[in-house]
């Protein structure tokens, strides 16, 4: 019983949090599903919570991608071009 009431506690809606943060709750939580030792309402709850989490992250990383771009250009203005010429770079001949 205590796995529910920690897992209870980790599928507690997300609050404004860092992409550090918001990462290390949601592989919690992709662990505490893994396990299998939730019951379906707790599975649904953390299924839900790690949906909410995922697009916090997501929009996350498109802020610091944009902010990457912005840096990147010359201009100022946000350019896909600047980071797909890093990737073909990393990606070599």
């Amino acid at each position: 019983m205590a796995t529910s009431k920690t897992t209870k506690t980790r599928a507690e809606a997300p609050s404004a949090q860092g992409f550090e943060e918001s990462l290390a709750q949601l592989e919690t939580l992709v662990s505490d599903m893994e396990d299998g030792n939730l019951s379906l309402e707790e599975a649904l709850s953390a299924f839900e919570t790690g949906i909410k989490l995922t697009r916090q992250c997501q929009q996350a990383l498109q802020a610091a991608e944009l902010k990457v771009q912005m840096l990147s250009n010359p201009d100022g203005e946000p350019s896909a071009m600047a980071l797909d010429e890093a990737a073909d770079e990393e990606a070599g001949p």
